[in-house]
């Protein structure tokens, strides 16, 4: 995993200035250089700019980037963020076609397969990317997202000229790029947040290459095309062929994804997701006579303050140890205490550049930088819930019933700190209607499908492009913020292309949430644990944590310069600090309730501060 940030304007010439343009890629890799802190480059052709600040996984000899190759035709160039999973057999297949290789690097065959294909290549890798690809020949910039968003890519324009960059804060690199945040931004972090509309960049100008999409910039300007979409399409399969299919696709994914010139390791919570992970990469390199290192986590006490709800029914750790045991993994049990889940939530919104998910995002920061003084590469079992419906609104009345997003249903426990005016002045209810109503419009619709399987095909598309979406950010920013690689094999497209279009009957046969992937996992897991009731990712009820809190937030309201105060009513912040904790009533998601909103409240302050954000 890397960082690529860089500039181009085709009418431009940048070589007349090289040291000027030279030291802002290199201010361009210093800002991101937490995601790839092994090695860093520059590019500079006469119309386009390229920096890459690389992480070291794949080739850590000669992967060096941006990478540069010279044909009859021209120069190539590319920057790229991510992992090609397939990446063995693809370049198998270049070499037969005559290309020639200098590394061993993945790099080099998206730029092989780019230089005898074209774009159109693109659709043959299996992998997480965000490429920049320059083609002096044409004069011609090509920005390239992967198919589900899980690596990002930000572009703002300045002066006619296309800026670009792994993370926000890079582009504010670029002379005359400044934060500044409009109305529709404040409705992105008060109405939506910690999601955001995909394409958006929250701040003005901000805007991010959509999932599957290609932008391309040239002499005849710029367009944008997608190379991808999720389709709708009948299910013939029958229930045990789903299942039989299911099974392959998981285990080829895991498999593919354990890809590495250094050692892999999983987190393992002792769900269902997690565990399957873990017991395909345990089972693979026991083969080869290795012990695969696996990570869980949870908070300083819990087991002292856990409150037992219908969102979190139990704790993980008997079923963590009980995996452990099972695969005979070497474990480590990492916990994080109060004042670091705090000190967390303001280096959480530094990696993202946004105000996020609170302490569900500090915690995983947290723990994120423990894991990488053991690895640097680690395989998650992030995103099953989305794909095979695992969450509470997959199966509630209300979600079928209801005309907004499933995971915030109601705009009022939003509201509960803010001042009544600033509230009004937003019209928070109608923006997220908008964005609600507009992934509606966008839903692959299956002709002849009953209304029932129409609205579940609808959430689950609801929850690929956005629920899922922002816990994708939050794995990617957290972890590459310590320098960590994690992988997420269960969003392998391929999967996301055939459960999309299972039946509910066979992703949830007999109710049983998330049935088809645990009847998948047959003879992968003790029966225990395959069938054990779902628990989301952990988070801490010690009151000692939420009056910390408390204390943080009013000493920002007793500040006259805190950027907060003005959006904040101060009787309604003290009468919720007074009151008790709610922790059944989430505003976003399972986790994010009470405690979380105070969390995001200092998040927001210190977003407006550090970023000098100009409220427009």
């Amino acid at each position: 995993m890397c960082g690529i940030a860089g500039f181009c304007n085709p009418k431009r010439d940048f070589t007349e200035e090289k040291g000027k343009w030279n030291h802002i890629l290199e201010e361009m890799n210093r800002i991101q250089k937490r995601r790839g802190p092994d090695d860093q480059g520059t590019y500079l052709d006469k119309c386009c700019g390229l920096a890459h600040v690389r992480l070291e996984i794949i080739d850590l000899v000669t992967g060096h980037q941006p990478m540069i190759r010279k044909s009859a035709s021209g120069t190539y160039a590319i920057a790229y963020n991510g992992e090609i999973y397939n990446m063995p057999e693809l370049k198998k297949e270049l070499i037969k076609e005559g290309a020639v290789f200098e590394t061993a690097s993945d790099t080099e065959v998206i730029l092989n397969g780019f230089m005898l294909h074209g774009k159109e290549y693109i659709k043959k890798l299996n992998g997480i990317f965000a490429i920049a690809l320059w083609d002096s020949a044409k004069n011609q910039l090509s920005l390239i997202r992967d198919r589900l968003g899980i690596k990002p890519l930000f572009y703002t324009w300045a002066d006619k000229t296309l800026v670009f960059s792994s993370e926000i804060k890079g582009l504010f690199a670029f002379p005359g790029v400044t934060p500044q945040l409009d109305r529709d931004g404040l409705c992105e972090v008060f109405a939506l947040g910690p999601a955001k509309s995909y394409g958006k960049g929250v701040f003005k100008d901000v805007s991010e290459v959509l999932p599957g999409h290609c932008l391309t910039l040239g002499l005849g300007g710029v367009s944008e095309h997608a190379y991808w979409n999720l389709e709708s399409r009948p299910h013939t399969d029958s229930f045990d062929e789903t299942v039989e299919k299911t099974a392959w696709l998981v285990e080829d994914a895991v498999k593919k994804q354990m890809l590495s010139d250094i050692p892999i390791s999983t987190f393992l919570s002792g769900g269902v997701d997690s565990s399957l992970v873990t017991s395909i990469c345990a089972a693979e390199l026991k083969k080869q006579g290795k012990v695969l290192n696996t990570f869980s986590f949870d908070f300083k006490d819990n087991n002292k303050y856990f409150r037992s709800n219908a969102f979190q029914p139990s704790q993980d750790r008997p079923w963590a140890e009980k995996m452990v045991e099972y695969a005979g993994t070497n474990h480590r049990f990492l916990e994080c205490d109060n004042m670091a889940q705090v000190d967390c939530l303001f280096k959480a919104v530094d990696a993202r550049d946004l105000p996020c998910m609170a302490d569900v995002e500090s915690s995983m920061l947290y723990f994120c930088s423990q894991v990488v003084e053991h690895n640097k590469v680690t395989l998650t079992g992030e995103c099953a819930d989305e794909i095979f419906g695992g969450y509470p609104w997959f199966h509630k009345k209300e979600a079928f019933e209801g005309d907004n997003f499933p995971w915030s249903m109601s705009m009022e426990p939003r509201k509960v700190l803010l001042s009544d005016d600033f509230a009004e002045s937003l019209g928070m209810e109608e923006y997220a209607h908008a964005a609600y109503e507009k992934t509606i419009r966008e839903t692959p619709v299956l002709p002849g499908e009953n209304p029932e399987e129409k609205r579940r095909r609808e959430i689950s598309y609801l929850n690929l492009r956005w629920f899922m979406v922002t816990l994708l950010d939050r794995m990617d920013r957290t972890s590459m913020y310590s320098g960590l690689e994690a992988r997420v094999p269960l969003a392998d497209h391929r999967i996301v292309e055939y459960i999309f279009n299972v039946p509910w009957s066979m992703k949830c046969p007999d109710g049983i949430v998330k049935g088809l992937l645990r009847h998948a996992g047959e003879g992968y897991l003790p029966k225990e644990v395959l069938w054990r009731k779902k628990s989301p990712y952990p988070k801490t009820y010690d009151p000692a944590y939420e009056n910390l809190l408390g204390d943080r937030l009013k000493e920002v309201l007793a500040d006259p310069n805190a950027p907060i105060r003005p959006i904040l009513d101060t009787r309604k912040v003290h009468a919720f600090l007074e009151s008790p904790s709610d922790y059944g009533k989430p505003f976003y998601g399972q986790l994010m309730a009470g405690p979380q909103m105070l969390a995001y409240m200092l998040q927001v302050n210190y977003w407006l501060e550090k970023y000098k954000i100009r409220i427009l």
